[in-house]
């Protein structure tokens, strides 16, 4: 019998990255915010896997990773949160298990695109890029367009004549011609074009049928992306069962499972601790616990898969221009989606920066209605333009401050991306910091740490891991069953914690919610114009 080892250097520095970059999320937010955690843990995994093939495509494992986990922060889950807090009975059970269910698919789509890199060949990797940039530049188009037409502002967005349940309706759409695009230049389907119209399909079908056939919104009136998300675990579980990966299928409904407990138990911790009366930004607590727990679903989810996932080739044979792609990508604009928020902050609270300083705003987020490019941009330019000559350049010779070895690019990849998001939160935090920040920036800082001598030392420890052909068919049922097994438990056990804790009090920390009964307070109908969106 085959003894499955879990190495704790590889559960740990995944587990605090995880952590790391879910705290920094909490301060941006959305997909873009969700993005770099996915990122972080994907790079961590890898590192520390032992196999020495993953190394050599680390950046493919960032990429995909870190679009993995960007999906789930399309979803509103304050209000879920807040039905916990609450006195009536049925509201908080609903609150949990709808935790539970949103943690699930925020991880299983986590654990899916980072299982991705693993499973597919280097042919039909490079099959996804083109798709990839198709969508993504649709995105930036629908964006610049609905941003000069619309000029949408964000809390009163439900005043423009493209809500829908306040859901990412558009992106969807937008990803599904893409791909069409695509596929008609390339004269029919392949894996790369399926995959975006699997997913993007799927959203439509599960938000139409949830929330507009059957009328299930879950936090009424915020967004319903949640059904978007449900529609996409099943895209990918059809693609997987349509291209035989079940290895990426297994990662998906593993590391779901183990995000749904993940978040409903970090809520659990935050009224466990508001319990002891100790005043701190318990907030905090909660998401850094919820990443920590991501972060150890995710790497005992790699444990298990890291010698039953086939041998990667030695030479990917991609184009160099997706090389650069992935590192790009990482390193440039996953920052810079982040970062410029941060000059939103500095402009509101220093008050000698004014908005436009030599004629140029500070930001212009590439937006007609900030001003198109600022100084922020400028010098982003000038740091991705220095990024893809570097890199240009070290592919036609190498370049002395880049490691030889795989290994050394990925700790180097790793060591820079993990200490610039780091930093820049901190940038953002310090212009208001107060001393209960220290329960964020200062955690999110000595995990920093951690993680940098874990991932500078563990891979020394590890034992060298080989690939392997593995029919994981027999684990997804087992998995299945167990998972909805944990679900039901957790959410009735977590539940019964609530109300032995506060009986039928109103936990402090959030606002009362009453989903059900006479005494509901869940709005029915779409926020009025001229009021902002709740």
């Amino acid at each position: 019998m085959e003894i499955i080892t879990f190495p704790w250097q590889m559960v740990i520095l995944c587990g605090l990255s995880l952590c790391v970059g879910w705290g920094i999320r909490g301060n941006f937010g959305h997909e873009y915010g969700a993005a770099l955690p996915g990122a972080l843990a994907a790079i961590a995994i890898v590192l520390l896997s032992g196999r020495e093939d993953w190394w050599r495509y680390v950046h493919y494992f960032a990429m995909f990773g870190a679009l993995g986990w960007s999906f789930g922060g399309s979803m509103s889950y304050m209000q879920v949160v807040g039905y916990t807090h609450s006195p009536h009975s049925l509201t908080v059970l609903y609150g949990f298990a709808n935790l539970f269910v949103i943690g699930f698919l925020w991880a299983a789509l986590g654990g899916a695109g980072t299982a991705l890199p693993a499973f597919l060949t280097s042919e039909q990797m490079s099959l996804l890029f083109v798709p990839m940039c198709a969508v993504f530049t649709a995105w930036a188009l629908q964006a610049v367009v609905i941003d000069r037409i619309f000029a949408p502002k964000r809390m009163q967005r439900h005043e423009s004549p493209l809500y829908w349940y306040d859901t990412d309706w558009l992106a969807s759409l937008g990803a599904i011609v893409a791909a069409l695009i695509v596929a008609l230049f390339r004269g029919g389907f392949d894996m790369g074009t399926s995959l975006v119209l699997y997913m993007g399909i799927g959203w439509f079908a599960a938000f139409l049928l949830l929330v507009n056939v059957f009328h299930l919104r879950m936090t009424p009136p915020r967004g319903d992306n949640w059904a978007g998300c449900v529609g996409l675990v099943i895209g990918v579980l059809a693609y997987c069962w349509r291209y035989q990966l079940d290895g990426v299928a297994f990662a998906t409904l593993m590391t779901g499972f183990a995000g749904g407990i993940a978040f409903s138990f970090g809520q659990l911790l935050k009224l466990l601790c508001i319990r002891t009366r100790l005043q701190t930004n318990w907030h905090s607590v909660m998401e850094q616990t919820q990443g920590m727990l991501f972060g150890l679903g995710i790497a005992v989810t790699f444990c298990l898969l890291r010698n039953r996932a086939p041998a990667l080739a030695a030479e990917p044979g991609v184009p160099r221009w997706m090389e650069i792609s992935a590192v790009f990508f990482v390193l440039i604009a996953l920052t810079y989606l982040n970062y410029r928020k941060a000059t939103t902050t500095w402009v509101e609270q220093v008050a000698p920066l004014p908005e436009r300083f030599f004629g140029l705003p500070v930001a212009g987020w590439f937006r007609h209605s900030s001003g198109w490019i600022g100084w922020f941009e400028l010098f982003y330019i000038g740091l991705g333009s220095a990024c893809v000559w570097i890199l240009s350049a070290h592919f036609q010779e190498p370049l002395a401050f880049i490691p030889i070895s795989w290994l050394g690019k990925g700790q180097l990849l790793y060591f820079i991306f993990l200490w610039w998001v780091v930093i820049f939160n901190f940038e953002r935090a310090l212009v208001g910091f107060s001393p209960h920040r220290l329960v964020t920036e200062g955690t999110i800082t000595l995990n920093a740490i951690i993680c940098t001598v874990l991932m500078a030392l563990g891979a020394r420890a590890i034992p060298k891991q080989t690939g392997s052909l593995f029919s994981f068919t027999e684990w997804l049922w087992k998995t299945s069953l167990w998972g909805i097994a944990v679900m039901i438990v957790s959410t009735v056990v977590f539940w019964g914690i609530k109300h032995a804790l506060y009986g039928k009090e109103h936990a402090p920390g959030a606002a009362l919610h009453i989903r059900f009964g006479k005494d509901s307070n869940a709005p029915k109908e779409k926020p009025k114009v001229g009021q902002p969106h709740p």
